[in-house]
């Protein structure tokens, strides 16, 4: 038997995945979370086989809800459930550890073809999902250049509103080698602005959305 815990804070979708996945054979919903951090409670309480995840939940989002669980329970596989305009999103839920990523649009029968595949050990993208991924990171012209550790330590500080002269003394910096930082950090991901700053740490789990 595939025990299977599901987390979305909507009630109507639950009882949607509930029915898709209980309508298969050999698989049962061992628990049903409402929060991230329920889900992550009760993760480590049930210890499933399979986790579907909503990207967005209150309390804990569902990228750092995977991280948390990936790291403790390595045998439970995740399945990420994305609307469309989150599936900005799958690049840092593969790095999170999900290895299924399933788009709300294609989700009934994507949903089991999913639950099948993580439930083998083996990764599965909606063709939704796959699309965008593609589309994100097929050209490899288009990829930021990574930060080193220093500069996502800035980024989280900026984007939580600290100044430069803040920044500095929170890590120990003057505030030109913090100004230098920022340019650098600007310049590698070909942003003009804090508010796109804010979106990419939230987009890449530097901070939580």
């Amino acid at each position: 038997m595939t025990r299977i815990l599901l987390a979305d804070d909507h009630d109507v979708v639950r009882r949607g995945v509930r029915e898709i996945i209980e309508s298969h054979d050999g698989w049962t919903v061992c628990g049903e979370a409402s929060n991230g951090r329920e889900a992550v409670h009760m993760a480590f309480t049930l210890v499933p086989d399979v986790m579907i995840l909503d990207i967005s939940m209150p309390s804990l989002n569902g990228i750092e809800a995977t991280r948390m669980i990936r790291r403790e329970l390595p045998a439970t596989e995740v399945i990420i459930f994305t609307l469309h305009e989150e599936e900005r999103l799958i690049g840092a839920t593969l790095l999170a550890g999900a290895r299924g990523i399933v788009s709300k649009a294609d989700a009934s029968s994507q949903l089991l073809l999913a639950v099948e595949a993580l439930s083998r050990r083996k990764p599965f993208l909606s063709p939704l999902a796959a699309q965008v991924l593609l589309e994100e990171y097929g050209d490899a012209s288009k990829r930021p250049e990574r930060l080193t550790a220093r500069e996502r330590d800035v980024v989280r500080l900026l984007a939580d509103g600290l100044g430069n002269r803040d920044v500095g003394t929170a890590l120990g910096l003057s505030v030109k080698t913090v100004e230098t930082h920022r340019a650098a950090i600007m310049k590698k991901l070909g942003i003009n602005s804090i508010a796109e700053l804010v979106r990419y740490a939230i987009r890449n789990s530097v901070i939580e959305a």
